[in-house]
């Protein structure tokens, strides 16, 4: 039995009045240089007279500083550009986002529970927890856990939370007064930056002696006889 032909779905044709940048376009976060189409941009940046310029005098100006010209905002009107180095903006904009994600990383939120009836012992044992806690960085969530009828004693809890809040007062400070969500009352510290410590004051010189005045140098008399000659 013969095999009927399989249908072209177009092979290479497809590529036919594709755009060579198109790819490139999508997979860059700004458009650059030749990829900007608008008739007009508004540049922004050092080394310019800020304004609107046409889109060709604007790119003759990037490559006669041997730089690109950057969209940064692109749904202004007209579009707002830069002319830098594109290669190295990516580069500082990669490194900044690295280093708020290790900073955003290292900080965490520890959680610290107490009940309606938590002993002074327990408070002590939990505090210094918190203080390492926001010591090092990290904000601390409190919150007091009411089962049953313990829920009638909302303002206890409340008063645990506030003198847990004075315990903390060097080391970190309450972000909001506490609140109830569901059975539990919360209460979130975020640490304090730490002080800079205080340069001791000199001790103030004693005051000198004053010193008493020369007595003027007279000079020789002179002889007679050299008076004389």
């Amino acid at each position: 039995m013969q095999q009927r032909p399989r249908p072209s779905f177009g092979g290479n044709n497809n590529n036919r009045g594709r755009n060579p940048n198109f790819r490139r376009e999508q997979q860059q976060e700004h458009r650059t240089n030749r990829m900007i189409r608008v008739p007009e941009v508004r540049l922004v940046g050092e080394n310019i007279e800020v304004g609107v310029y046409r889109t060709e005098e604007a790119l003759r100006m990037a490559e006669e500083q041997g730089l690109d010209l950057v969209e940064i905002s692109p749904n202004a009107v007209p579009p707002v550009c830069r002319i830098i180095d594109y290669n190295k903006f990516l580069y500082e904009k990669k490194k900044k986002e690295k280093e708020m994600k290790a900073k955003a990383h290292k900080s965490e939120v520890k959680e610290i529970r107490f009940t309606p009836n938590t002993d002074d012992h327990d408070f002590d044992f939990k505090a210094k927890h918190a203080e390492s806690f926001l010591k090092d960085g990290n904000k601390v969530k409190t919150y007091v856990q009411f089962k049953g009828r313990a829920i009638m004693f909302k303002e206890r809890g409340e008063l645990i939370l506030l003198k847990f809040a004075e315990r903390l007062a060097e080391v970190g400070g309450l972000e909001s007064m506490p609140t109830m969500e569901g059975k539990r009352m919360i209460a979130i510290f975020a640490p304090k930056a730490a002080k800079k410590k205080e340069k001791e004051p000199k001790e103030p010189r004693e005051p000198r002696e004053p010193r008493e005045p020369k007595a003027p140098v007279t000079p020789p008399a002179a002889d007679a006889d050299d008076a004389n000659a």
